[in-house]
């Protein structure tokens, strides 16, 4: 049996996605200075290196706090980790959004810990059809991020750029596949996301710009805006 590779502990984990003006709005409505920041998680969480001028870097984006100094700066602020996190894109972005350590949702969803530990830090998803619904469960997922999650979003974006480009109806069976509508829900979709396709193809793209240029950048972005109609249409 084929051992999942090992997380290696000498590369710690990149810290999640920080919203510093939510960080710095919540400070300024507790009447708290970043000395006062500083201070409590000096104190309370056990990090003597905090210092006031840390605090500000971490607002101004100068910085980003890693795991530890998130949880702590969340405590002394008075919210949720999650409340301090931008849009969470990772699996260990979306773990930490929602407050639970690698064994509470190894656990959950069925796996060994270091098998799940290994994808959350390689960023590969490769759980079961089952597993994937009880993660999505745990963690509160919405559909687009569980496809994002799973590692399915790149595949995603080509087979919806292959479909504004070409007969939007062969594709409705592949996309299906990945994303779990309703036949009728995709077809609404696709037929709306390839109509506004070819709108930006006779639509140039803003001063200057071209035809070319627009229908580009709508299949740079085509996987937010097939979401967007997807949502529009239920």
């Amino acid at each position: 049996m084929r051992r999942p590779p090992q997380p290696n502990p000498s590369s710690p984990p990149p810290p999640p996605p920080f919203d510093a003006p939510v960080a710095r709005r919540l400070r300024t409505a507790l009447g708290m200075g970043p000395e006062h920041v500083a201070y409590g998680m000096r104190v309370s969480y056990g990090l003597p290196h905090v210092t006031p001028d840390l605090v500000i870097a971490w607002e101004r984006r100068i910085a980003t706090p890693s795991n530890p100094e998130l949880i702590g700066l969340a405590g002394v602020l008075w919210c949720s980790p999650g409340d301090l996190i931008g849009r969470p894109r990772t699996l260990r972005e979306h773990r930490i959004a929602r407050g639970f350590a690698p064994e509470d949702v190894a656990r959950a969803v069925g796996l060994e810990l270091l098998a799940y530990l290994s994808m959350e830090e390689h960023d590969e998803w490769r759980g079961t059809g089952r597993q994937s619904s009880a993660l999505a469960a745990l963690l509160d997922l919405s559909l687009p991020d569980l496809v994002t999650v799973t590692g399915h979003e790149p595949k995603l974006a080509e087979l919806l750029r292959d479909a504004m480009t070409k007969r939007w109806q062969s594709y409705v069976r592949p996309v299906a596949k990945i994303v779990p509508l309703g036949r009728r829900l995709l077809e609404d979709s696709l037929r709306k996301l390839h109509r506004q396709y070819q709108g930006q193809l006779v639509s140039p793209l803003g001063w200057g710009g071209t035809a070319g240029e627009a229908g580009q950048d709508f299949l740079d972005r085509v996987v937010d805006h097939f979401w967007t109609t997807v949502q529009d249409d239920t």
